[in-house]
């Protein structure tokens, strides 16, 4: 450029007449020198952009590999398409950034590295603290499907809500309560909340509570109410039907009874329909063998001894002030 400027000078070419019109100076020895030495460094790193490039190669190679089987595994462990697709998301730009650093690093741009670290970590901080909501659903969400705490159709009780599952996704918890209303529980509650899972284990147990009177046979009571629910209610015959005695009530001798619904019938529906049948049978063959289920007696006492009644309390003429003196006893009889 500078033999080609001195050969225009010398061929009487007013170039410099021209710039001066314009107000123009071309000087091109820093643009020569720049170039220079742009070209000096390419030389002196060439090796390392070789093995940057290399370097890439083997990483998209090993990108592509990695997100096809991280992708499989994913979805091994999560049912939910939508979460399995996000971790597997999640897991594939991480093996990104590994290489990208790894490229950064042979390059010796270890700057901007730590550069790029340090904007990361600002940007993520401050994401963190604007979206924390939304980022503990969605972690909740994600461990929500890797545990596999329920799924799709299970009968669940949690953070005060007790119907069936209709779908995860990563925000919300979606449950359609037994009265048909849909209920959506953030993620992040669900995580936190202790959860009963009716259908985890495919059994559940009816628990009935009831009184006979202290003039019956509590092993007769015992023999004919475990009969009546053996021949009466379907229920697990692998497990047994139990009676315990627990309390001296007031009128009555209490016993809860305990037994297993059949196999797989966990529902709600199944629950219900098998307490409703031992209720019936148990009334039924209690009235059957004159076995007495006690209920509350209120009594009325006039006269300050209790118990005389009221026609002995009119009959013997008392018109003096004692007779105010009344009262008004409730107790528990048989």
């Amino acid at each position: 450029m500078r033999e080609l400027y001195r050969e225009l000078r010398s061929s009487g070419i007013p170039l410099m007449y021209l710039f001066e019109i314009f107000g123009l100076e071309l000087d091109f020895q820093p643009l020569i020198e720049e170039l220079r030495s742009w070209w000096a460094g390419l030389l002196k790193h060439l090796p390392n952009i070789l093995l940057a490039i290399i370097v890439i190669a083997i990483g998209f190679m090993v990108t592509k590999f990695a997100k096809r089987y991280i992708d499989r595994v994913s979805r091994r462990m999560v049912h939910d398409s939508t979460v399995a697709g996000l971790i597997a998301s999640i897991l594939t730009a991480l093996v990104v950034l590994a290489f990208l650093f790894l490229t950064l690093s042979v390059l010796q741009l270890t700057g901007v590295v730590a550069t790029i670290l340090g904007a990361a970590g600002v940007v993520g901080l401050a994401l963190g603290l604007a979206f924390q909501d939304p980022i503990l659903n969605l972690f909740s969400g994600i461990m929500l499907s890797i545990r596999n705490l329920f799924k799709e159709g299970d009968l669940i009780e949690v953070s005060g809500y007790f119907g069936k599952v209709q779908k995860v996704n990563l925000r919300n918890t979606i449950l359609m309560t037994l009265q048909g209303q849909e209920v959506l529980i953030p993620n992040k509650t669900v995580a936190q909340e202790p959860i009963k899972n009716y259908n985890r284990y495919g059994m559940r147990r009816v628990d009935i509570g009831c009184g006979v009177s202290y003039g019956d046979d509590l092993s007769k009571v015992r023999e004919l109410t475990i009969k009546a629910i053996k021949d009466s209610v379907a229920y697990d015959t692998s497990k047994d039907v139990q009676l315990f005695f627990n309390e001296f009530g007031n009128s009555s001798i209490n016993y809860t009874l305990r037994f297993w619904i059949a196999e797989n019938k966990t529902g709600q529906a199944d629950f219900l329909s098998a307490q409703s049948e031992a209720i019936m049978a148990i009334k039924r063959v209690y009235d059957d063998n004159d076995i007495m289920i006690p209920f509350p007696i209120r009594t009325l006492d006039f006269g300050i001894k209790g118990g005389e009644k009221l026609s002995e309390m009119l009959g013997s003429g008392k018109n003096d002030n004692s007779g105010d003196q009344n009262f008004d006893n409730e107790h528990q009889s048989t």
